[in-house]
């Protein structure tokens, strides 16, 4: 853990800044490493500063049914749902993004709304029709991301930017780490406590390098959108006063508190 270098985006007394997490506190960068900054020689204690989310998305690149056991139990969203031939995608609105501690809110009219915890890959470099031998030099790193979605209107609407696309339901964070291999890491979704799903990218249909070069064919990604890798299996609702963590192996936890509409 303490070799792996993460940036984190945070709220201090005299603004917004990005820094590396280190023993003494927050390192402060000129800017995100994606975004061509340097390390400075600043250090913001801990406990002075606020996380926010890590990045601040041109979009963010949703990846559907990308876990095998997770398409037999979509089958009450999507009736008849199998593997799919190439890469499910459906995209969340930066406006749904929240940070570290800033929670999940609970529309009015959902009847259900799951979390989905996923791992986050981190544009780096600006992507368009890259080749799979040259996805992974795209990539800036790794982070926790939470699907948040509402499958009442998931199942109802045929299409699902409502479904999905709520203020507050793409919490990301806590920060991003930098230089991680994102093919063998595990991705657990818990809630108050108890594990919801559990899973690894290993067995991901489609891993990250197929998923850039799929997604970078059809759209532009700029450094700072994200890309949603998919949830294992085992979803299920959650309520106002719950607490969903998402944890990605070798990156850290991200936790947020479930509210009511605000």
């Amino acid at each position: 853990m303490s070799s792996v270098a993460r940036i984190a985006r945070y709220l201090a007394r005299d603004g917004i800044h990005h820094g590396r997490l280190a023993d003494e506190g927050l390192v402060r960068w000129s800017a995100a490493p994606w975004q061509g900054g340097r390390e400075l020689a600043t250090v913001d204690p801990r406990d002075a500063v606020r996380l926010l989310a890590p990045v601040t998305p041109t979009k963010i690149v949703c990846v559907g049914l990308n876990y095998r056991e997770h398409i037999a139990e979509s089958q009450s969203v999507l009736p008849g749902a199998a593997a799919p031939a190439e890469p499910f995608l459906f995209l969340k609105p930066p406006s749904a993004v929240v940070g570290p501690g800033e929670p999940i809110r609970l529309p009015p009219g959902v009847t259900r709304m799951d979390p989905e915890g996923e791992m986050g890959v981190v544009i780096g470099r600006r992507a368009r029709a890259v080749d799979e031998s040259e996805a992974l030099g795209h990539v800036a790193g790794l982070t926790c991301f939470n699907d948040v979605s509402a499958r009442n209107y998931q199942k109802t609407d045929g299409q699902w930017a409502r479904a999905k696309g709520f203020d507050s339901f793409a919490p990301i964070g806590p920060w991003v780490a930098l230089g991680l291999d994102p093919s063998a890491r595990g991705v657990e979704c818990r809630v108050n406590g108890a594990r919801r799903t559990f899973g690894n990218t290993r067995d991901l249909l489609f891993p990250v390098p197929v998923l850039i070069a799929h997604i970078s064919r059809i759209m532009t990604l700029e450094p700072g959108d994200v890309i949603a890798t998919g949830t294992p299996a085992g979803v299920a609702p959650i309520a106002i006063g719950d607490r969903v963590e998402v944890e990605v192996e070798g990156v850290g936890v991200l936790e947020n508190p479930v509210a009511a509409w605000a």
